[in-house]
């Protein structure tokens, strides 16, 4: 037979439940859904979506300038991407979000977030 000690059978126990709550965490995060949107043609595409809240976009540049997309609110901004850049941004509220690219303002486009 063998025998633990309680500090070993404690390490145990917490190990297998912070496992337990990593793993819970991560199958939250998978489950939230992605939304492309790609930057080519000094376009967005699609240039208006509607998504529900607690989902992302991923903003791509298939360009070869730099572009943004920056919320005309000041809720998000990707910063400058490169070719081949991208940035998630996740929404987490409902509303209505124009936005723009910071480099080429005549770009624009809008998501928006339902409850």
């Amino acid at each position: 037979m063998t025998l633990i000690t309680r500090r070993a059978f404690g390490k145990t126990v917490a190990a297998v439940l912070g496992a337990a709550l990593m793993t819970s965490r991560a199958l939250a995060a998978g489950n939230a859904k992605e939304h492309t949107v790609t930057i080519k043609g000094f376009k967005f595409s699609p240039a208006n979506i509607t998504i529900k809240a607690g989902e992302m976009v991923v903003f791509t540049n298939e360009d070869g300038a730099p572009h943004t997309a920056t919320a005309d609110n000041g809720a998000f901004d990707t910063g400058r991407l490169g070719k081949g850049g991208s940035k998630s941004v996740e929404f987490s509220e409902a509303g209505i979000f124009e936005y723009f690219c910071d480099v080429h303002p005549s770009m624009k486009a809008k998501i928006t977030v339902q409850s």
